[in-house]
């Protein structure tokens, strides 16, 4: 029994020896895509196209709010709490609208991104099984030091066909 156990113990530290732990910057890598400039472009015409949507929103608050002011003098009672009621509810239709533009806008970055990282795992991945990484995670903040040896960001960029230098990364 105990040979057993201490062959199991003597596996494990073999087996956790022979694993390759490599960081990629996805990010930096999707930032680098060609297809990047596209996907700035999309973001700017749909933030474009919100702007208008909101202008139009505003326009017609500025309207209402203008024939409010107008007319209040000649309104009846009830007249004036309708007229109060939708302008309160078109200052809360923008308000809405407000909340909601930024979390449109990261729903659409989303949808136009989704391609790329698909482009991007599928080179990460041929890269790590060709290299023999058993490993990769993502270089985040809590990286104080890498050798460059177990840095795939530049292997997965020429993966894709963009050449870079180790210099630019390193910026």
């Amino acid at each position: 029994m105990r040979f057993l156990q201490l062959a199991v113990f003597f596996v494990g530290i073999v087996s956790f020896a022979q694993s390759k732990v490599g960081v990629v910057d996805i990010d930096f890598i999707i930032t680098q895509l060609p297809e990047m400039e596209e996907v700035r472009d999309k973001m700017q015409n749909y933030a474009d196209q919100l702007d208008v949507d909101f202008n139009k929103k505003l326009g017609e608050y500025n309207e209402l709010r203008d024939a409010y002011e107008v007319e209040k003098e000649n309104l009846s009672q009830e007249s004036l709490r309708e007229k109060q009621r939708e302008l309160i509810e078109k200052e809360n239709d923008i308000q809405k609208y407000q909340q909601n533009g930024a979390k449109l806008m990261e729903i659409k970055q989303q949808e136009y991104l989704q391609p790329l990282y698909r482009k991007v795992g599928i080179a990460l991945d041929k890269v790590a099984a060709r290299e023999k990484f058993t490993m990769v995670q993502e270089i985040g903040q809590s990286v104080v030091y890498l050798d460059s040896e177990y840095n795939l960001t530049i292997p997965v960029l020429n993966e894709l066909g963009i050449e870079i230098s180790e210099e630019n990364l390193q910026e």
